[in-house]
């Protein structure tokens, strides 16, 4: 019998689109220090490809410490806009801030996903897209911070595609769902490629 997917993750945006594709998953949350974490590979000049793909190791490689015999996902998503990265807003005015600083804009997103097996990485990929929002009107960001609420904060640039979000944008270049935080056709495909998921 083969046991769940463990997801290194408390994303329920990542949970919710390997459940909808059909997979059994189990979800351990990794406990990391994300902004020392990112601090230290900055001042080492790591490029924005490199953090994202060690956050989601050290997810990944976190929980596959306490569940060694086990097949773990570790995900991370960066936004960089004008060589700087954005984190989850914290509170509405960060949020503001950082849709405020993005309109009329486009920035990239670099989401990472490395899987680990039986305590060893295996595979690892990053998805890339670059979006750029539309000059929206101050009454349009206001409406949809209202309707967000605090979903504002569940994600970096204060926005979800998946639901109002949408609307911020003018194009969006890249994989829908490496948007979204995971790169779920490549991984899928790993995943075929290991049996779990069906050929």
């Amino acid at each position: 019998m083969i046991q769940p997917l463990i997801l290194a993750s408390q994303s329920t945006t990542r949970s919710d689109m390997l459940q909808n594709a059909g997979l059994d998953i189990e979800c351990y949350p990794a406990r990391i220090d994300e902004p020392a974490i990112k601090a230290s590979l900055l001042a080492q000049n790591a490029s924005f490809r490199d953090i994202a793909d060690a956050l989601a190791d050290m997810k990944a490689r976190r929980v596959a410490g306490k569940y060694p015999d086990r097949m773990v996902l570790g995900a991370d998503q960066i936004l960089v806009h004008k060589g700087k990265i954005f984190d989850k807003p914290n509170n509405f005015e960060e949020a503001k801030t950082q849709l405020l600083t993005l309109r009329g804009q486009s920035h990239l997103l670099f989401s990472a996903v490395v899987i680990y097996d039986r305590g060893t990485p295996v595979w690892r990929f990053i998805g890339r897209a670059e979006l750029t929002m539309r000059n929206f009107s101050n009454q349009f960001l206001d409406m949809y911070m209202a309707k967000m609420g605090d979903d504002l904060f569940t994600t970096v640039g204060g926005y979800k595609l998946e639901s109002a979000g949408s609307q911020l944008f003018l194009s969006v270049k890249g994989d829908y769902f490496s948007v979204l935080g995971l790169p779920l056709l490549e991984v899928l495909e790993f995943l075929r490629g290991k049996g779990i998921c069906q050929t």
